[in-house]
């Protein structure tokens, strides 16, 4: 159907999805209705509520519930009398031995008698007809009503056998007040009709549910897709575009996320040059003032080199940074815990207390300049502020996870999140004259957030700062 194909718009296929599940309900509901044979009465003979009357006992009928009997104190009327109803309990009545008005006939849905004229003795049958294996009564005989004027003789050829259908309640009054009742035994099982209604809603639900599934399926899929770009663009505004096709509402907004990454692609981009470009030509000036301060005075020559060394400091972090975050990433299958042993030897190796306390096989998918970046500016920061760096690689629930630890005083819990942002510096935590230009943090940050991982700073209970890095595995 036309209505269903990928292209069509959201409107199309959800109206079409109703339509067919009614169209589809009501064609099983007619099929069950036409093929399946009507259900089976129930219906109890007079004869068979007698003789539980007479017995007191339990009568299992042949057409019906099991008769049981009981008594009970009061037993509510039902109304006056038809003629049917007033024959039936007459009947029983006198079967019994009791007068008319101590029998009470309780039916809530109004009557449901008749009377079936019975062959006497027929031919090459017995005593008492039994209805047809399908449950159905027969047409022929029925009896006439008293005084309807039947043939001559129709009660030496037949007998009459009154008939009762569905639930109803017969007592018998006794001498102490409280009531005999007999009636069909309470069950908790569905009517025939029940069983249909349900029958037709299974076979409704079994028909449509792969229509429904398909659709539901094809609907949540751009959802899915759209929350996975979203997730990959806070990480990366360099990530691909996304490709969706579909119907014309998620053609549409696929193409304007698209619009939408590009643009901040660009915005970012064009910040982050702009920084670039200010601080490469900033070593011109720079380098005419240290040619300049020759001349200066003896006594404030030395600050002002000192001033522009800091800043030539500054320029190369920020050359450093930006070169770092343009660079397009190379990946490859990568073991991260040979990468912290050869970053933690080289530090060691320069005098530095670094070493490796769990180094468990890990391998992800990654730039291995990026990730060396990473490790080693966690590791230089270990270093610097907390005079020791003690690193870990593991794997937790599909995540690789390095963590560096430090002897240091820790950071303060409101700046936690502020040493991320480039050129920050905290204090007192992080001493200005042993640290650096405040962009260690922020690249560490950047390239995990590059590879789909974050990274966190806490302090340990026990003192020092726990950096850790979560990547995917």
């Amino acid at each position: 159907m036309t209505m269903f194909r990928r292209g069509a718009p959201l409107f199309a296929q959800a109206l079409g999805l109703v339509i067919v599940t009614l169209v589809a309900a009501q064609l099983i509901a007619i099929a069950v209705i036409f093929n399946l044979p009507p259900p089976p009465p129930e219906f109890y003979r007079s004869a068979e509520i007698v003789r539980a009357l007479k017995t007191g006992q339990s009568v299992q009928p042949r057409d019906g519930r099991l008769l049981v009997v009981k008594e009970q104190g009061s037993l509510r009327s039902t109304g006056p009398d038809s003629i049917r109803r007033a024959d039936f309990k007459a009947g029983i009545a006198r079967a019994i031995g009791v007068p008319v008005n101590r029998v009470e006939l309780q039916i809530d849905n109004g009557p449901r008698f008749f009377v079936r004229r019975t062959p006497v003795n027929p031919p090459n049958a017995s005593s008492e007809t039994r209805p047809p294996p399908n449950g159905r009564l027969p047409r022929e005989p029925f009896a006439r009503e008293p005084g309807s004027g039947g043939p001559p003789g129709a009660r030496s050829q037949a007998r009459d056998e009154p008939l009762i259908f569905g639930d109803f309640k017969f007592g018998v009054r006794q001498s102490d007040g409280r009531w005999l009742v007999v009636e069909p035994k309470p069950t908790f099982r569905l009517d025939s009709w029940q069983q249909r209604i349900l029958l037709i809603l299974l076979l409704s639900v079994i028909a449509v549910t792969p229509l429904a599934w398909l659709f539901a399926r094809r609907l949540s899929q751009p959802i899915t897709a759209f929350a996975d770009a979203a997730e990959r663009l806070g990480k990366d505004p360099r990530t691909p575009p996304l490709n969706l096709s579909g119907s014309t509402e998620v053609v549409a907004a696929a193409s304007a996320f698209n619009m939408m990454q590009e643009r901040l692609r660009r915005y970012v981009e064009d910040r982050t040059a702009m920084v670039g470009a200010i601080a490469h030509d900033l070593r011109t000036p720079l380098t005419r003032l240290k040619f300049r301060i020759e001349a200066a005075p003896d006594d404030i020559r030395p600050k002002l080199a000192a001033d522009i060394d800091q800043m030539e400091a500054m320029i190369a972090a920020t050359l450093g940074f930006v070169r770092d975050t343009n660079r397009p990433a190379e990946r490859t299958k990568l073991e991260l815990a040979s990468l912290l042993e050869s970053v933690m030897d080289e530090a060691a190796e320069t005098g530095g207390d670094a070493t490796v306390e769990q180094a468990e096989k890990t391998v992800i998918e990654g730039d291995p300049v990026a990730l060396k970046r990473l490790v080693q500016n966690l590791v230089e920061n270990a270093l610097k502020y907390g005079g020791a760096a003690r690193g870990r690689v593991y794997a937790e629930e599909g995540m690789a996870i390095i963590e560096i630890d430090d002897d240091g005083p820790g950071v303060p819990l409101a700046e936690l999140e502020r040493v991320f942002e480039p050129f920050y510096r905290g204090e007192p935590s992080r001493n200005r004259e042993t640290g650096g230009m405040g962009l260690g943090l922020a690249v560490v940050r950047s390239l995990a957030r590059a590879h789909g991982g974050d990274v966190t700073l806490v302090n340990r209970p026990e003192g020092g700062l726990r950096a850790s890095v979560r990547l995917p595995a």
